[in-house]
Formats: C-alpha cells, structure tokens, sequence
C-alpha cells in the first residue's frame, strides 16, 4: 500500500528525460510530502505525448474516504477502476515513499539507480478535476518485512509503454515491482 510519499526539485532531471515541456509546470513542484487528497504532480498521455500535470490524489468512493490505491491483480475487473486503468493511465512520480512497520515506526523506500521512482497509476474527471489512484502490487522481499502490499514500480524505459500502450495493460499489472532500499530515520538502541 501507499499512504504518503515525497517529492523534490532533484527529480526535475529524470522527469525531463522523459517529458518535453518540464521546466514552466516542474517549477511549482516543490518539495514536500504527498498525502491522499493532496493535488501532486503526475505524467499522463495526450494524443501519444507524455504531458506533466496535477491531479488530486484519490477517487470518490462509496463512503467519505477517498479511494488512494488500486490492486493490480483486480483493477481491470471492478467496474470503478476497469475503465480508467484501462484508458486513462499516468505515472505519479516521487522521490521516496513511506511505509510504517509493526511497531509503528516509519520506514522510508527509496529506489537506488535512480532519483525518481514512477509509480503506475489511473485517473478519471471528477467534479472538481482530474483525480488519479496509485496500482499497488504483492510486495517483493525488499518491503515485505514492513508492509504485503507496495505501489508498482516502472522503470524509466517502462514509462511510455505504460501510459500510452493499452494493449500492454496485462503485461504490467502483472509486472513485479524492482527491488527498493529501506531505512528508518532513526534505530532505537537497546544496551541489553
């Protein structure tokens, strides 16, 4: 599962490899953590271009609570996501993201060849805007010992495909997501 992750300015440089028009909307990016319902950076598709844009993060559910993530193994079957997941597909780029362990503490899952890490994700319009959810997948062995579920992680190559390729939609939601590093902001010591 993803709850909340990090952006910052350094991933100006990787998001523009793959984006064109990056400098005028990357300037508002700033950083920050990400919480559900927040308005945050994505990369979506338009007529086989990738774009940078905002979109709120989370969709209107059947209670209050906004819908934040999606699981890739159901997502093209349940009628609130089989059409986006489908058609409308984006990348939700971040830093780092958290996870907290057993004892509550958090730990932090970095990807260690690159900067960013780009998370699948989907949207749909809502009536106030754009609104996108983050695919999560069975966790790896990297964030297993902390949490069994953990977003879906693309590479950089990956990107494109994903956003603009429906026919490769399968193929990805059964993708496993690459091995993260984990840390904790602080270890408690014991002296026994």
């Amino acid at each position: 599962m993803c709850g909340r992750y990090y952006i910052d300015k350094e991933m100006e440089k990787d998001i523009g490899r793959i984006v064109r028009e990056v400098e005028a909307d990357l300037a508002r990016w700033r950083e920050r953590d990400i919480r559900p319902t927040d308005t945050a950076p994505v990369i979506y598709g338009r007529g086989g271009i990738l774009c940078p844009g905002e979109m709120k993060w989370g969709l209107s559910g059947r209670d209050k609570r906004p819908l934040i993530n999606a699981r890739a193994e159901t997502a093209r079957e349940r009628p609130t996501f089989s059409e986006s997941v489908m058609h409308r597909r984006c990348i939700v780029p971040a830093r780092r993201f958290y996870e907290w362990d057993k004892e509550k503490r958090k730990v932090t899952f970095r990807y260690g060849k690159s900067a960013s890490i780009y998370m699948a994700g989907f949207y749909r319009m809502q009536e106030d805007g754009f609104h996108f959810i983050i695919v999560t997948t069975a966790a790896n062995e990297s964030v297993r010992p902390v949490h069994d579920r953990m977003p879906l992680i693309l590479e950089e190559n990956e990107v494109q495909p994903w956003i603009c390729e429906d026919d490769k939609v399968g193929f990805f939601l059964e993708k496993q997501s690459p091995m993260l590093e984990p840390s904790r902001d602080f270890e408690q010591m014991s002296l026994f």
